[in-house]
């Protein structure tokens, strides 16, 4: 296999001057992808344009040697034989065959565990969309080191119980699978016994605002702009949207005041990352309309357009929360005890949690507590680090075994 004979550096290299194409929004390539983007999610232009942004601004040098370093003590790991204080010496070969299936809601999410999968020297197959976004990518790797185009192969099946993908499951020694539970349970039965399988479902994410906040107008709007960011990017439909964000009561800015602004980020927002379509799906119409209206019976709901963005104040707590596209509720609490408890009432799965307020103890406390594995400041909840873990899996570990010699 011709990427093997490469140095783990060159694949980083290489990876890393392909992104840098991508974050031309002239590239012809990323036009075209733009347009099958916006067709096939229904998002607005400049939520893709974000997305895209985000996915190859962060997709670095920097950041591949960090996140692999962190995880495998050094690059030079994956080229052969390192030592290690105290520990025999170690060599992660990366694993053979490895296979990705993409999931169709968060834009690009295959491209991330790609690249990593393809520094890690393994074969790689990946189940694209109908956008071919990552066919297109793979085309940029390959300009760059035609080593990276042999170990690629971008396919498109009609259903997980297509032949082919069959065939593909049953040989690959890992695969990593986005989607909704009865997919995953699916992917996984034609999963080899001792093959991996790195699955990442349908999740949500929360936010907490602390008093410490909402000492003045200022930080209090800049936390209602980063909440509604947080809630309106990708409609709302993504594990890393927020859809319940609780705030502290007894704040200078008060709860009624706070709720004002809110709106006029929800506004502004809108503004800037408009809906995909100012249409409603008859599932989200009535789910948004019957959260609504038992909001209404309690503390009333502010809305600002039928697809723009709902935000349900104060909904009943003993209810779980409204999981619809662009729709945020918000719950006053007396402390981060209170927000925990309706946490773990509803067993909501979190991947995300957005504050400003992780200084305080308690509410990194709540943070970690809520099985969250990604916590992040308001407004920057839908950019994570390419560095980091993703989903609480390592980046790279995945795709590696580790061989260890001593004498």
């Amino acid at each position: 296999m011709l990427i093997r004979a490469l140095r783990a550096a060159h694949i980083v290299d290489a990876v890393a001057a392909a992104s840098s194409r991508w974050r031309d929004a002239d590239f012809p390539a990323r036009v075209r992808a733009t347009r099958a983007i916006v067709e096939r999610t229904g998002y607005s232009e400049p939520v893709v344009d974000y997305a895209l942004d985000r996915l190859f601004g962060s997709l670095t040098a920097a950041a591949l040697r960090a996140a692999i370093a962190g995880e495998l003590g050094s690059l030079e790991a994956l080229d052969g034989f390192v030592e290690r204080d105290g520990r025999p010496d170690v060599f992660f070969r990366g694993l053979e065959e490895v296979t990705i299936v993409s999931s169709q809601a968060t834009i690009g999410v295959a491209i991330p565990p790609l690249a990593y999968a393809l520094c890690a020297k393994s074969r790689v197959v990946v189940k694209d969309r109908s956008d071919g976004l990552v066919a297109a990518f793979a085309q940029s790797l390959a300009e760059e080191r035609p080593e990276l185009g042999a170990a690629l192969r971008i396919e498109s099946w009609t259903s997980h119980d297509d032949p082919h993908a069959l065939e593909r499951l049953a040989v690959s020694d890992v695969v990593v699978a986005f989607g909704g539970p009865e997919s995953l349970r699916a992917i996984r039965a034609q999963t080899p016994p001792d093959g991996r399988f790195v699955p990442f479902g349908h999740r949500t994410s929360a936010g907490y605002i602390a008093r410490e906040s909402l000492v003045d107008t200022e930080r209090a709007r800049a936390c209602a702009l980063g909440a509604i960011r947080d809630a309106l990017l990708y409609d709302g439909e993504g594990c890393l949207s927020l859809h319940v964000l609780f705030v502290e009561r007894d704040g200078d800015v008060s709860i009624d005041r706070f709720v004002a602004l809110a709106r006029e980020a929800l506004e502004a927002t809108a503004l800037e990352f408009p809906a995909g379509s100012d249409e409603l799906s008859p599932p989200t119409s009535i789910a948004r309309n019957a959260a609504r209206f038992r909001a209404s019976q309690r503390g009333g709901a502010v809305i600002a357009g039928a697809a723009q963005g709902l935000l349900l104040i104060d909904p009943p707590q003993e209810e779980l929360p409204p999981l619809v596209p662009r729709a945020l509720a918000l719950y006053p609490v007396g402390g981060a005890d209170e927000a925990l408890g309706f946490l773990r009432r509803h067993a909501l799965p979190l991947v995300g949690f957005a504050t400003n307020d992780a200084g305080r103890a308690d509410i990194l406390g709540l943070a970690v507590a809520s099985g969250a594995s990604q916590i992040a400041r308001l407004g920057t909840l839908q950019a994570p680090s390419l560095a980091g873990e993703h989903g609480g899996v390592g980046r790279i570990l995945p795709f590696v075994r580790a061989i260890t010699k001593t004498g």
